[in-house]
């Protein structure tokens, strides 16, 4: 039962995304953008804290 409601949200989420590149893709574009800024400024805060680590945590 759970791997079919995980297939039906995967489903859904494909769908959906489609539908916000068919419709607008400047905004599928900034989406994007939006989602690797995050990732970058999750991966600059993960260094950040390994060098504080590194450094003695002082």
């Amino acid at each position: 039962m759970a791997v079919n409601s995980k297939k039906a949200a995967v489903y859904v989420l494909v769908v959906f995304v489609l539908y916000v590149i068919i419709t607008d893709p400047a905004k599928a574009a900034d989406y994007v953008q939006i989602g690797f800024e995050g990732i970058s400024d999750a991966a600059k805060a993960i260094g950040e804290f390994f060098t504080w680590l590194a450094d003695g945590a002082q």
